[in-house]
């Protein structure tokens, strides 16, 4: 795997949010594989909880300056940048007023999902691509952690399947048992039709509560890591009928079974 190209892409990361499975798994993918020779990015929200200065992020003006579309609305994109210390790993931040300023990650004071999660994880995931676009950085391996992760699969897959930047790349999405109770905006998919009009795969998130938003990564994705020890049977259900490479959850041997996990799937024609 050395000097192969991984993407981290996550909507938590140690030590930008508090310390959970699904934060530190990232973390630690990503520093492992960084600490074998891989080449590594890493991508996540800027959450207005995230202390600035103290992580010591700043503007790239470079990268910055474009608009997304969202629901038919222009959204400024603003790239911040962080290294995290010792490990001489770069982090980029997806920003923008609008959907990030809130002191809030999820939820509101009332512990209510916010009502523009949906469009937050849209402006997310088109901001990763055209991040990396920018960078002109062809990742070998897209790895995606968390729900607010989870458009991106759906987005390369079918409203960025003409960019040869990606056209290599492989999938994979880790599934975590920490979601969202309820569902997020009814009108998500109606927003998601705007970039990919009559696409067959919207159907998957016509609901869009936690499980099918996973499902649609998981029809997207080339392969599925379990990044809980418990995961949904309606889950791992999908996954069987889908007939694809599954690494099963580990606690101990993580570092090297996802490295090798990587190099099989790249391995495969």
């Amino acid at each position: 795997m050395k000097d192969k190209r991984i993407l981290f892409v996550s909507s938590e990361v140690v030590p930008y949010l508090p310390e959970t499975e699904l934060s530190s798994t990232a973390f630690n993918s990503a520093k492992n594989a960084h600490s074998k020779g891989v080449q590594t990015r890493i991508f996540m929200p800027r959450y207005g909880v995230i202390n600035e200065r103290r992580h010591q992020l700043h503007e790239v003006i470079r990268l910055s300056g474009m608009n997304l579309v969202v629901n038919d609305l222009d959204m400024p994109l603003i790239i911040k940048v962080a290294s995290i210390p010792k490990e001489r790993m770069q982090v980029y931040f997806i920003d923008n007023e609008e959907y990030f300023k809130r002191k809030a990650v999820f939820t509101d004071e009332d512990d209510e999902l916010f009502s523009d999660n949906d469009e937050r994880a849209i402006f997310f995931a088109k901001g990763v691509v055209e991040t990396v676009k920018k960078l002109n950085w062809a990742p070998d391996i897209i790895h995606v952690h968390g729900w607010m992760a989870s458009l991106l699969p759906l987005y390369l897959r079918e409203f960025y399947k003409e960019e040869p930047l990606f056209t290599e790349s492989k999938i994979v999405t880790s599934l975590y048992n920490s979601g969202f109770e309820g569902e997020l905006n009814s009108d998500m998919a109606s927003k998601i039709k705007f970039d990919l009009s009559k696409n067959d795969k919207i159907a998957t998130i016509e609901i869009p509560n936690h499980t099918n938003i996973l499902k649609s990564a998981i029809e997207n994705s080339d392969a599925i890591i379990h990044g809980s020890e418990t995961i949904s049977e309606e889950l791992i259900s999908f996954i069987e009928e889908k007939g694809m490479p599954v690494l099963a959850y580990e606690s101990e041997n993580i570092k090297e079974s996802y490295l090798n996990f990587y190099a099989d799937l790249l391995s495969v024609n």
